[in-house]
């Protein structure tokens, strides 16, 4: 044992000091590291040699980490108008193809489009960190994107690259449970969405009992970083409400009687991995994980918020045609303008109106490519859940009842029937929704 540990120590200081020396054979003036951003890109494309790429793409690294938001800003711009694809390259790869339409004239056209940046992103991957401080850089990107629509091809490049390195091919599926290590489970608190974690007995009451669970995929170069997680309740009934789930004097069932698993929060940690998919494999693969588990579990449901639902009413109600009927718009009335803050709770007499107009907004309101308004009836409606039931008074949080007026919504995984209605929604738009759900609509 002691002989295999002299030999990783031995190793890993060959390793470092053949860096080093690349480092030193490499390193950029530091006039050029610190004010042209375009010298060190240069550099870095040009190096050969490993060894030097990679202490080059450290220090570039190491760079990111200290300079400020206006550098940075620097950084991506410069990636961005500089290192495009090679035009003059491109048109002879096109003239060449239009000669001679081969396999490998197409090839050419496809390895000369490629920009530069692409390449560049590749190399700085290289180090340990990199994968690390590129899903930053790109979170600080997506932020800038809104007033710099001339990153958009950068961000392209980003989004190309991150969807083939974070597949799910390189994702493992982990449970989290009291056990996990402290450096997990403060982030685990720190990246909870849709329900806030207050503190470690909060966290405690979410992870120890036996009929909870949590999982989460991570990458290898991310070890303790979870990049998306789910949190799981076992229970005997789809629940109403979700006070029912995570009230503090909750009694915990035996799992070995329970018929239901309940998906009541799901929460992306890396804002610089936005637009890369897997929550659809986290949810499958947490599926057949408690069924190999728990197989009696025959129902697989969610507790989901309506995020935009409150924000369309209220546009709804100021709009003089719209999808609601005159009925609906006349109770729900006082809930727009200045007549309704979130601190006042909701009449039961708005129930019946405040529960058709979620129907309206679930299963008709599209936005302009057609797809559902909201962005979580997209997510499982594309994994090919259904509508299964609206629930009145279901958030009672200030947050609840900012962006849905205390409503939630119950998606239905039913093991039969997801490819069927995965197929109707991604081909036609079609959404699959319970009777009782259909006929508020009526």
């Amino acid at each position: 044992m002691r002989s295999t540990t002299i030999g990783i120590e031995f190793l890993t200081e060959l390793f470092r000091s053949i860096t080093e020396r690349g480092r030193k054979r490499g390193r950029a003036p530091r006039k050029s590291r610190e004010q042209d951003y375009g010298a060190l890109f240069d550099a870095l494309l040009a190096r050969r040699g490993e060894a030097t790429s990679l202490a080059l793409a450290e220090d570039i690294l190491a760079s990111w980490s200290i300079i400020g938001a206006e550098q940075r800003r620097n950084f991506l711009q410069t990636m961005a108008h500089r290192f495009g694809a090679d035009k003059d390259r491109l048109r002879s790869a096109i003239a060449a193809y239009g000669l001679n339409e081969t396999d490998d004239t197409a090839q050419q056209i496809y390895r000369a489009a490629e920009p530069q940046r692409q390449e560049i992103i590749r190399r700085l991957n290289m180090p340990f960190s990199g994968t690390a401080t590129l899903v930053e850089m790109r979170g600080f990107l997506l932020d800038l994107l809104q007033d710099n629509r001339e990153l958009a091809g950068l961000d392209a490049d980003f989004l190309h690259l991150f969807s083939a390195w974070f597949n799910r091919g390189f994702l493992v599926l982990r449970r989290i449970d009291w056990s996990t290590s402290a450096t997990i489970l403060e982030k685990v608190i720190r990246y909870e969405a849709v329900h806030k974690i207050d503190g470690w007995d909060d966290l405690r009451r979410r992870l120890e009992p036996s009929d909870r669970r949590c999982f989460a995929f991570f990458h290898p170069q991310l070890l303790d970083e979870p990049l998306i997680f789910v949190e799981v309740a076992l229970t005997n009934e789809i629940p109403r409400s979700i006070g029912s789930l995570l009230a503090p004097e909750r009694k915990s069932i035996d799992v070995e009687s329970v018929s239901t698993a309940v998906f009541y929060s799901i929460s992306n940690t890396q804002r610089g991995l936005a637009g890369v998919s897997f929550g659809d494999f986290l949810i499958k693969q947490v599926v057949e994980e408690l069924r190999r588990d728990l197989p009696k579990i025959a129902t697989f449901v969610t507790l989901s918020p309506i995020p935009g639902f409150s924000t369309w009413v209220t546009r709804e109600l100021r709009s003089p045609a719209g999808l609601l009927d005159e009925r609906t718009r006349e109770a729900l009335i006082v809930l727009s303008g200045d007549g309704w803050s979130p601190d006042v709770s909701i009449p039961n007499s708005l129930e019946q109106p405040l529960l058709r107009a979620a129907a309206t907004y679930l299963l008709q309101a599209k936005s302009a490519d057609g797809l559902p308004l909201d962005a979580v009836a997209r997510f499982h409606l594309r994994n090919g859940a259904s509508v299964e039931r609206l629930n009145f008074g279901a958030d009672l949080s200030k947050r609840g009842m900012n962006q849905a007026f205390g409503l939630m919504v119950n998606y239905f995984y039913d093991l039969d029937q997801i490819e069927g209605n995965h197929e109707a929604f991604s081909s036609t738009g079609k959404i699959i929704a319970s009777s009782p759900v259909r006929k508020l609509l009526r």
